[in-house]
Formats: C-alpha cells, sequence, structure tokens
C-alpha cells in the first residue's frame, strides 16, 4: 500500500502541471490584463479630474494640454507596469518562475491587494472549508440511511414519497433554495431565526468557547443546508441503487437460506460491498460542494471565502490570486481522490492497490 501511495502522491505533480499549464496558455489569449485595467482605471480617473476642471471654470487648462490626463499615458509609466507585474518576460519564462515559486507554496503577492497570495488563501480557506466539510458530512449522514431505508422498501410508499421528495429537491438550483431560506428563516419575510449573513458574529471574541461553538453552528446552518440539497438527492439514489443490485445477488440468498436474519445479512454482507461504490462519489460529492457551490452560496450568506475570492480575482485580472486559488483547489482535488482510495482499503481490506498498474 505504501508504494501505491508513492505513486499517486508522485502523479499529483504532473497533474498540477497540466492544469496550470493549460490555464496559462488560456490566460494570454484573454484580453483585459490587469495593466489593462490600471490604465483604464487612470484615464477614467484623468477624464473626471479634466470635466470637474472643465466645469469649474478651467476649460483653457484642459484645452492647453498642460494636464496630464489629457495626453495619455507616458510609454515610461506603461513600462514601469509591466515590470511590475512581470509581464515584461517571455510567457515561457513567466509559466516557469511561476511553476517553481507555486512548489514551495510561494505564490506571490496580490496585484490589488497589499497582501501575499498564500496568506489571502489561509485567511479565507477556513470558511470554504466549514461549507464543504459540514454540507458532505450531512449530505452522508441522511442520504446513506435514507437510501439503505429505500431500498430495502423497495416499491412501497415510502419509497415512492420519498423519491418524489428527491426529484424535487434535486431540481431545484441551490441559489434559489439559498434564497428561499432566507426569505423563510433569515428575517426575509416571516421568521427570523438564523442569521442574514456572516460566519460568526460581531462579538464572536468575547464569547466563551461553548458559546463560540453555538455561534459558528448557528451562522453555518443555512449555507450547509443550501449547499447539501443537490449532494444530498444524488447520494441517496446512488445508494439506493447500489444496495438493490448487491440485494440480488447470489450471496445474499445463500446467507438468507442459512438462516441470517435480515438484519445480519444487510450490515454484515451487504453494507460493505454496497458502500464502495457510494465512498467512491466522495470526490465528487465534496468538490461539487467546495468548488461549484462555494461562490453561489458564499455570495449569498455573504461568506468570504475561496470561491468568492476566486471569482473577484478572475473579474479584476489578479493572475497570482487566480493561478495560487487554482493550485491549491486543484492539489486539494487530487489529494481528495487519494483519500477515496484510502477508503476503500479500509472498506474493504481485500481490495489490493499494490498490484494495480498506475
Amino acid at each position: 500500500m505504501g508504494a501505491y501511495i508513492l505513486r499517486r502522491l508522485a502523479l499529483i505533480i504532473p497533474t498540477l502541471f497540466g492544469i496550470m499549464l493549460v490555464n496559462f496558455v488560456l490566460v494570454q489569449f484573454m484580453p483585459g490584463g490587469p495593466i489593462e485595467q490600471i490604465i483604464a482605471q487612470v484615464n477614467d480617473e484623468a477624464t473626471s479630474a479634466t470635466g470637474r476642471i472643465s466645469g469649474g471654470g478651467g476649460g483653457d487648462v484642459a484645452a492647453g494640454s498642460d494636464y496630464r490626463g489629457a495626453q495619455g499615458l507616458p510609454p515610461e509609466f506603461i513600462a514601469n507596469l509591466e515590470k511590475q507585474f512581470g509581464f515584461d518576460k517571455p510567457p515561457l519564462t513567466r509559466f516557469v518562475l511561476m511553476i517553481r515559486n507555486y512548489l514551495t507554496f510561494n505564490f506571490g503577492e496580490s496585484y490589488f491587494r497589499s497582501i501575499s497570495v498564500f496568506d489571502l488563501v489561509l485567511e479565507k480557506m477556513p470558511v470554504s472549508i466549514s461549507l464543504g466539510l459540514w454540507s458532505t458530512l450531512l449530505a452522508y449522514m441522511i442520504s446513506i440511511p435514507l437510501g439503505i431505508a429505500k431500498a430495502t422498501r423497495d416499491g412501497s410508499r415510502f419509497d415512492t414519497a420519498t423519491s418524489a421528495a428527491i426529484i424535487v429537491a434535486y431540481a431545484i438550483p441551490s441559489f434559489l433554495f439559498a434564497i428561499m431560506l432566507l426569505v423563510l428563516f433569515a428575517g426575509g419575510s416571516y421568521w427570523r431565526i438564523f442569521p442574514l449573513r456572516g460566519l460568526t458574529s460581531d462579538n464572536w471574541a468575547d464569547l466563551s468557547m461553548i458559546g463560540k461553538v453555538v455561534d459558528y453552528f448557528w451562522h453555518i446552518t443555512l449555507p450547509v443546508i443550501a449547499s447539501t440539497i443537490g449532494a444530498f438527492a444524488t447520494m441517496t439514489l446512488l445508494t439506493k441503487n447500489s444496495f438493490l443490485d448487491e440485494i440480488k445477488k447470489q450471496y445474499v440468498i445463500t446467507a438468507r437460506a442459512k438462516g441470517l436474519t435480515e438484519r445480519r445479512v444487510l450490515y454484515g454482507h451487504v453494507f460493505r460491498n454496497a458502500m464502495l461504490i457510494v465512498i467512491a462519489g466522495f470526490p465528487a460529492v465534496f468538490i461539487s460542494v467546495f468548488f461549484g457551490g462555494s461562490l453561489i452560496i458564499e455570495t449569498i450568506f455573504s461568506l468570504d471565502g475561496l470561491g468568492r475570492l476566486a471569482y473577484e480575482s478572475a473579474l479584476q485580472r489578479d493572475y497570482p490570486v487566480v493561478f495560487g486559488t487554482l493550485y491549491v483547489f486543484g492539489l486539494m482535488g487530487l489529494l481528495v481522490g487519494l483519500l477515496s482510495d484510502l477508503t476503500y482499503v479500509w472498506v474493504d481490506p481485500r481490495i489490493d492497490f499494490e498490484t494495480r498498474e498506475t
């Protein structure tokens, strides 16, 4: 098992390299880089200043072109900007330098924030991890028991009713469900049970340890429920179908013929085999919640996490933050995939990855 883990860890480096290379190449063809945005911002400010001067009786000053804003930016200023952001080097050189620094988690400094990207990611990561972790755990805690109950009651009224509820839940977009939760339970139009925004209260630092824990879960409840809605539906049906496939196999019929109780058959034999496919879906569930839904949920509930940071940085063309968050997202996704394989072995020791060719 140790050799397999080492092989998987070794594959992380070329995989991350490929992810970063593809995105770096795409960025080279995107218009409106950070320098263009700064130039546009300076020109807008110059235009506004020219208008104020003209409107204040200074029409001769604006027309005389002594005011720098009326003449455009000097080439020296643009050259200094390119040198400051590193765009004076060829793209290949910039990419090699970026990868070399990223291997030591040196993400550089944000173009538009006076903070290093590493510190910025560390600052935002607890919010996204909290949202992704609790949403995934809640989805599994509900989906597995419900899926087993549906499999053992296949075709019953319980199965039909819960399937209808699951389909409705799956059809509701996460952002729409989040807004509905705010309207119903955050003082929108009905009950003010949960806070409207944020992850903690303003007086969180003054609370006791128990008070901090309660306040944290009080704030995270609605975002977690909104993030779980899609994953919950998918995992429930996956669990049900997996158990149904195992229940129909010959070894289950043999176990029942030996006189084993239904509970012993279900949890002593079927559970281990049926849970393999459910565990295989763990990385997809976690990554979809952590990456896909984090932006929408963080925006609606005003949570300052990695998803919102990556989106705002992409709009600003803050490339160090964009590539830094992309590197973190890719690394976490690959490590979660390895964790899924290790969980396979924990559930069923008969699985041996040592003999598997990677």
